[in-house]
């Protein structure tokens, strides 16, 4: 128990810590990076990017242009952190592997082998089962509870020691789902302010500042690109987490759904 409240205040440290810094890092990329007076005709970023010159064309899509890097750059830093995370949860064995050898335990009435089984193999699927194996060898010890009650209680540790674990494993998968949404609204609303100065340009009397239109116009796609790119990525990382936990989920109600139905049988 002790284990898991520092990991999940250094989880609670990370999830704070990662914007701002994203952030930092963001802006000084966007202003001495991009904005470098090498990237631009004359040396000087307010007049047009030099001719291939990538870095120069991003930077004049504009200050929502940081914003969506922090996006890109915070999705980024969860994504590496779940997948660790989540590689750990997972154990030295896969959870299916690791399910069927605690049923050939249980079958075989070797609680103390499950057991070992998963002291050896750890993570969040063995975490659960030794947790639940723990109630089940105390219930065989209790000679007050009726059978239906001792089921009942390992269902219920089963439970508990479920809701400790998901937790943890679920952390910062909500800001994966927000910047979904946010990356793509962002992204629209520098391709809306990129189209005003584009318009903006042409409506200049006599001869449309074609300067200011191929600014705007930079403007409108680099941040329709930017937020695309980073919902698009935080969509496909949110599933992939997504898709891993519900494995581990499914496993670890098989595992505890055997060790109450083998106390059934053998009691």
């Amino acid at each position: 128990m002790k284990a898991q409240t520092e990991i999940s205040k250094i989880q609670n440290l990370f999830a704070t810590s990662v914007i701002p810094v994203a952030f930092v890092i963001a802006l000084f990329v966007y202003f001495f990076i991009m904005g470098a007076p090498s990237n631009f005709q004359g040396n000087s970023s307010d007049n047009s990017p030099l001719q291939g010159s990538f870095l120069g064309i991003i930077y004049k899509g504009g200050y929502i242009v940081p914003i969506l890097m922090t996006l890109l750059i915070t999705v980024m830093a969860f994504s590496i952190e779940r997948y660790f995370t989540i590689k750990k949860a997972y154990g030295n064995l896969p959870p299916v592997k690791l399910v069927a050898n605690l049923k050939q335990y249980l079958a075989a009435n070797d609680i103390h082998g499950a057991r070992n089984e998963c002291d050896r193999v750890q993570g969040s699927v063995a975490s659960v089962a030794k947790s639940t194996l723990d109630k089940y060898e105390q219930m065989e010890l209790d000679q007050l509870m009726t059978k239906e009650q001792k089921i009942l209680d390992i269902q219920k540790n089963l439970e508990e020691a479920t809701s400790l674990e998901l937790p943890s494993l679920e952390e910062n998968l909500p800001i994966l789902a927000t910047i979904t949404s946010l990356a793509t609204l962002m992204g629209l609303l520098g391709t809306v302010l990129g189209m005003i100065r584009s318009f903006a340009a042409m409506a200049n009397a006599g001869a449309p500042d074609s300067v200011a239109l191929a600014n705007g116009i930079s403007e409108a796609l680099v941040n329709t690109a930017f937020g695309i790119g980073s919902a698009a990525l935080a969509m496909v990382s949110y599933s992939y987490f997504t898709t891993r936990i519900d494995k581990l989920t499914y496993a670890i109600d098989e595992a505890g759904y055997s060790i109450a139905q083998t106390f059934a049988a053998k009691h």
